[in-house]
């Protein structure tokens, strides 16, 4: 079974203008979900074999915060530019090229990319995957090339909010 967490960003500030939007940090509240989200995700026993972020400052601090918590080691956390200004297709040729090594993955990225691709996996419409939300999405396949719609299903959802 192949298993990818699609990650949004936590809660990003708009406080600096002048800041191109890759350079966008978190802010407080972002700085208090992401750890707590992170807890949240490995008292779940949800364990990644590795994680991919944008380039954003807002996802790559995200996700710093779950390779730590989680215990990601740094061989297994990538940084890759086209997760940034996504489309779904990008992020499922992504997912259909991970390498077969690994069976759990987490991707941090972006709306409104990440509810795009969540929906193509429920039957239920995701109307926003809320900014630390996390979408968890498993399927039957055994190889990255055979995760499809047809042998895959969002089988978890998590956000701040539940929590709060």
């Amino acid at each position: 079974m192949k298993q990818v967490f699609l990650v949004r960003h936590a809660k990003s500030s708009w406080d600096h203008p002048g800041l191109r939007d890759i350079e966008r940090p978190l802010n407080e509240r972002g700085q208090q979900d992401a750890p707590f989200m992170a807890k949240l995700v490995k008292g779940k026993g949800i364990k990644p074999d590795a994680i991919l972020t944008s380039p954003a400052v807002r996802a790559l601090t995200t996700a710093n915060y779950f390779k730590l918590e989680l215990g990601v080691d740094g061989e297994d956390f990538f940084i890759r530019d086209e997760i940034y200004e996504s489309i779904p297709q990008t992020i499922l040729h992504l997912i259909n090229t991970l390498p077969e090594t690994y069976q759990t993955v987490m991707i941090f990225g972006h709306n409104p990319t990440f509810t795009s691709v969540a929906n193509l996996f429920t039957k239920d419409f995701i109307g926003n995957v809320p900014t630390c939300g996390i979408v968890g999405i498993a399927s039957t396949a055994l190889r990255w090339p055979d995760f499809s719609a047809q042998n895959a299903v969002v089988s978890d959802y998590f956000s701040p909010k539940q929590y709060s």
